[in-house]
């Protein structure tokens, strides 16, 4: 189903259609995405769910003053962010140490089948700022252009430039030989 179509469903009142066709149009544009930031599958698995969640509640107030795929992608986005705050705090107050249990997780994810290069490169994202992992994760692993970036995140395409190019400079230093 295309945009126009979702669009036309959900301004006309039909939002279960509008849901459905999101939901096949979307979820492994979004599933992928959602691993960029959380690197396992169960966690984006799970936080696939809670986009679609919230895509469902928000559904009746879209309007179509922003394209789909940017309001989309903005949820997404934002419930990911929350959920690494929310998986950083939990790991704090359990004194157990971030990276240990990501490495730990990701060794178990039977849906990783990476390389050790791979992991490190995932271990080196996870430890990049907020704002550097998103602009990473969105331009390096989903080959997104720094237009769409700036709409999804509402940040200038120079902003987002420096961001991808000062995520690059500390991979480099966290990975030297290799990338």
């Amino acid at each position: 189903m295309s945009d126009e179509e979702i669009m036309s469903l959900c301004l006309g009142g039909d939002y279960e259609s509008a849901f459905n066709g999101l939901v096949h149009s979307y979820s492994e544009r979004l599933y992928w995405h959602l691993r960029g930031f959380v690197s396992i599958h169960e966690d984006a698995d799970d936080l696939l769910q809670e986009v679609l969640i919230k895509i469902w509640n928000a559904l009746p107030r879209f309007r179509g003053e922003a394209h789909l795929y940017t309001w989309l992608y903005r949820i997404a986005t934002n419930e990911a962010l929350n959920s690494l705050r929310r998986q950083k705090l939990k790991n704090m107050l359990s004194l157990s140490s971030d990276d240990s249990v990501f490495a730990s997780r990701l060794e178990a994810d039977p849906y990783f089948n990476g390389d050790e290069l791979q992991r490190q490169l995932l271990a080196a994202v996870r430890k990049l700022p907020e704002k550097q992992r998103l602009v990473f994760v969105m331009r390096y692993f989903e080959d997104m252009d720094y237009r769409q970036i700036s709409e999804i995140l509402n940040t200038s395409e120079g902003a987002l430039k420096a961001s991808y190019h000062h995520a690059c400079m500390k991979i480099r230093n966290e990975i030297p030989l290799h990338f």
